[in-house]
């Protein structure tokens, strides 16, 4: 014996119309657009690239330089664990500024082709 669920309540009262293709190619085409894809990838790509040189510098020391890594700065830390440790940090730290970065230079500027574009559709 199976029973089936029902269906999903739906909400008729927050659905809104959808742009459509034609409106979402033109919005692509848009000088605003382009601009909010700048601002992205000026952010994005130089701090994906030194995020990888760091991380890489990181594994060819480790491989390459065991002397090195191995010394031991105070107790039982060396500079491996330091490095390692740092790679967590700079990683939590990329998320909060880039968080930042998009909450103040991101957002504004989507919020405003969305809204432009729902207003349209």
């Amino acid at each position: 014996m199976t029973t089936e669920a029902p269906p999903p309540e739906r909400d008729t009262q927050t659905s809104t119309a959808q742009p459509t293709t034609e409106s979402f190619v033109q919005v692509q085409q848009s000088t605003e657009f382009g601009e909010l894809r700048r601002t992205y990838r000026s952010f994005a790509f130089p701090l994906t690239i030194a995020f990888i040189a760091w991380y890489l510098l990181y594994v060819l020391l480790s491989n390459y330089a065991g002397g090195f890594m191995g010394t031991k700065l105070f107790g039982n830390i060396n500079v491996a664990l330091v490095f390692g440790l740092a790679q967590f940090l700079t990683t939590f730290l990329i998320a909060w500024f880039y968080s930042r970065h998009a909450a103040a230079k991101l957002d504004p500027k989507a919020e405003a082709i969305k809204s432009r574009m729902e207003a349209d559709a």
